[in-house]
């Protein structure tokens, strides 16, 4: 099969997770990218890129590591290199009969969370009444206080939030809508930044620019790393969605249920949701040690 052929496969899966998955656009971009590596790695070492053997898997899967790439970026580009490959066996869009290897690289564990305590001194960290700190502290509380992903904050529009009926409705991934608490803390400081603070705009978006622009999923990672390293937390512990899993972990050491957080986060499975658990585990008793409430 000619890396042409090979293309015109990739467009059929892209359609796929589009039209049926119901997949972000973000989300194909992915897919995309990581495919087309798969792609590329093949023409250049001549090796047909289907059906692939364990052999071509395992040194594609060391080129990532050559090349620097972090585990959690060569686990996704597997994954989505094993999405693919799962589509071409299931549509028969292929003549060869294959089955499929193991890949090489094993999921890995959770992100270290943030304890309660440092939760706090993050939001202590957006001190002041000026528009960033207002802002950013409502940002902040939102992320945690409803474990939401960068991209959902991005999204949120004013007619989302029900002060009265105290709810948000969120557009999760592939557009799936979802109605989660909008309760205290959370639902002061999003007011008091609405009030005191956001610009009047031309955008219905909740979180914008001192000049009246939406925030992008890359503005609110620089607002993590930078409330974080003020509330002097190692940058090497942040990352877009610690509040998130911070909130799922704190819930499920509270005596969540798996089913109820799996509906606040948004997951498609409980098999994802499940991952907190064990995760919660193995950081028991480093977090009776660290938290002072534990």
């Amino acid at each position: 099969m000619v890396k042409f052929e090979y293309d015109q496969l990739l467009d059929d899966f892209l359609d796929y997770l589009f039209l049926e998955r119901g997949c972000s656009e973000n989300t194909i971009l992915a897919y995309n990218r990581d495919i087309k590596a798969w792609l590329d790695f093949c023409d250049k070492n001549d090796q047909p890129a289907y059906p692939p053997n364990q052999t071509y898997l395992e040194r594609y899967q060391r080129s990532l590591h050559e090349e620097g790439k972090k585990r959690s970026s060569q686990q996704r580009a597997i994954a989505s290199l094993r999405s693919w490959l799962r589509y071409l066996d299931s549509e028969k869009l292929v003549e060869e009969e294959v089955t499929l290897p193991t890949l090489p690289l094993k999921g890995d564990s959770l992100p270290h969370i943030l304890n309660e305590g440092e939760v706090e001194r993050i939001f202590e960290a957006c001190s002041g009444n000026s528009f960033l700190a207002l802002r950013d502290r409502a940002i902040l509380e939102t992320a945690y206080g409803c474990g939401l992903r960068a991209s959902e904050l991005c999204t949120i529009c004013l007619r989302d939030i029900d002060f009265s009926g105290r709810t948000l409705r969120i557009f999760g991934k592939g557009g799936k809508e979802r109605i989660i608490p909008f309760l205290g803390e959370v639902s002061r400081r999003v007011g008091f930044y609405m009030e005191k603070a956001r610009p009047d705009a031309h955008v219905q978006e909740l979180f914008i620019s001192k000049t009246g622009n939406p925030l992008r999923r890359e503005d609110i990672w620089r607002i993590v790393k930078k409330r974080g390293a003020a509330a002097g937390i190692s940058s090497s512990r942040l990352f877009p969605h610690i509040l998130r899993h911070s909130f799922a972990t704190h819930l499920l050491r509270r005596g969540m249920d798996l089913r109820t957080l799996q509906e606040l986060l948004g997951h498609a499975t409980i098999a994802t949701t499940e991952k907190y658990v064990h995760f919660d585990l193995e950081l028991r008793d480093i977090y009776d040690k660290t938290h002072p409430r534990a």
